[in-house]
């Protein structure tokens, strides 16, 4: 049985994000490859609910730092001792999930895949902090040029590793990720009329309320929508979010925004299926997973230009420029004012979103395997 390793920090230790790209990219692949066992390589345990079922499965195990020094330094174990760990284990390949290769891996004798999400803090460096993009560029340029396939989620992310790190088309595979089965799910009937009796009728925005997903340009739209209309953000809080607070204040609708942080993802669908329209008004991404989310739960989309969200969400969503404003609120109040259209929009973009379907994130993982083992 042969074994494919992988960078299993992100599986462990995060929630959101690259965690569930983790996790997700595992569960579509166990039933795909019978006869492998997966080994996540993790600088250290620690107990996440959502890698349980994962963990239960015999032919799924945690490998920890495997020398002394390695345990003490788990960081530096996880960027260069990580490299000498796999030449003991030999493992059939070794996948970084997370946009990262060990350092002197291609002189591992195992062959290396990485996944790049996106390159926003190289479009977009004014979101992040200088030290943070010089380690990403570091990491990343590595990682793109060492592997020996680098899995772009996107065809943006894809095109952006082309122009910018100038990595050849033959060394590139554009392989979409799903979102969870959970959103395919019809939740329960008293978890959606709960949420309206909470929010009454509502836009929902998904995603860390943060600069970049510019969750501002749908509260100033908020005035110039129906007056029941209220705004929910779902999403971790930084403080972007007392910006959003502020000028919430400012525009005197305060009383029709809500933000929740640390929900369950087991309760975002029913937040989802409870609304009439969904916002991800994001200046850039590297895929979109919302937009999956919202268009499985049954939610049409009002999103950005610009970047890939409309290679995620297809005729799903309508689509303006992320700072224009007006345009943000005549698109929602199209979606607002025509259940019919909505309806019409949701049918398309779930008959979209099934290119995006678990089963074929494995698939193609499998493909991209199969061309080094």
């Amino acid at each position: 049985m042969k074994t494919i390793a992988f960078d299993g920090k992100r599986a462990v230790q995060n929630y959101t994000g690259i965690g569930n790209y983790s996790r997700l990219a595992l569960e579509s692949l166990l039933p795909l490859m019978p006869d492998a066992r997966f080994d996540l390589y993790v600088p250290k345990i620690k107990p996440n609910p959502r890698l349980k079922n994962l963990l239960a499965n015999p032919r799924v195990s945690l490998r920890t730092p495997d020398t002394l020094s390695g345990r003490i330094l788990p960081h530096l174990w996880r960027s260069k001792g990580l490299t000498d760990q796999l030449h003991r284990d030999r493992p059939a390949l070794y996948h970084g999930l997370s946009n990262e290769l060990p350092i002197g891996i291609e002189r591992s004798g195992v062959p290396s895949v990485v996944t790049i999400h996106d390159l926003i803090f190289e479009r977009h460096p004014e979101f992040y902090h200088a030290p943070d993009v010089a380690i990403c560029r570091r990491k990343f340029r590595h990682a793109a040029a060492v592997a020996d396939r680098v899995i772009a989620i996107s065809e943006r992310t894809a095109s952006d590793l082309r122009e910018l790190y100038g990595v050849p088309d033959e060394k590139i595979r554009v392989v979409y990720q799903g979102c969870s089965p959970l959103f395919f799910k019809t939740p329960a009937s008293e978890s959606i009329a709960d949420n309206r009796g909470r929010f009454g009728r509502y836009i929902i925005g998904v995603g860390t309320i943060e600069a970049r997903k510019n969750q501002m340009l749908t509260l100033r739209a908020l005035p110039l929508l129906p007056p029941d209309v209220n705004l929910v953000l779902v999403g971790r809080q930084t403080a972007y979010a007392r910006r959003i607070l502020a000028e919430a204040r400012k525009l005197g609708v305060e009383n029709r925004l809500t933000m929740l942080s640390g929900v369950a993802m087991t309760s975002i669908p029913a937040l989802y299926a409870a609304a009439e329209v969904a916002a991800y008004p994001s200046f850039y991404e590297g895929f979109g997973i919302p937009m999956l989310e919202a268009l499985a739960a049954g939610v049409p989309l009002v999103a950005a230009t610009g970047s890939c969200l409309e290679e995620a969400g297809g005729p799903g969503a309508l689509y303006v420029n992320p700072t224009n404003v007006e345009a943000f609120a005549a698109a929602a109040n199209r979606l607002l004012a025509s259940p019919r259209l909505r309806d019409e929009m949701v049918d398309r973009g779930r008959q979209y979103i099934a290119r995006f379907a678990p089963a074929n994130f494995g698939r193609g993982l499998v493909n991209v395997y199969n061309e080094l083992l």
